[in-house]
């Protein structure tokens, strides 16, 4: 009974410090610049003003006014970029300016005003 008692000990101490000696998986540290929702939430602006030239949804004027302002959107995230952190409160900043632009775009396609279609390229 006492050797059984004995090899349970040991084959527990063993499975232990094997455990005990695995290495750590290496965190990497979060990207202070890395802003991939934003990037991603631009790109998809982007496609829907296109989708909208295409399919006559938005004449070159409102296009062009829906441009400048995804342009002032990048301007302001590499301005934020800048300092080697994007702040919470910048990325809230940005995040205010994407849904303001999201909301024209819709405006933009959706209201009575049409130009012909622009073939795809």
């Amino acid at each position: 009974m006492k050797i059984q008692t004995l090899i349970a000990a040991l084959a527990l101490t063993v499975g232990a410090s094997a455990f005990a000696q695995a290495p750590a998986a290496p965190v990497a540290p979060k990207d202070p610049l890395a802003t991939p929702k934003i990037d991603q939430r631009q790109a998809n602006q982007e496609k829907r003003i296109d989708q909208g030239i295409a399919s006559g949804a938005l004449t070159q004027k409102e296009a062009t006014k829906l441009d400048k302002r995804e342009t002032k959107i990048e301007a302001d995230k590499l301005a934020a970029k800048s300092d080697g952190k994007v702040t919470k409160a910048e990325r809230r900043k940005l995040n205010r300016e994407q849904n303001s632009a999201s909301k024209a775009i819709y405006r933009q396609k959706h209201d009575r005003q049409t130009a012909a279609p622009v073939a795809a390229k």
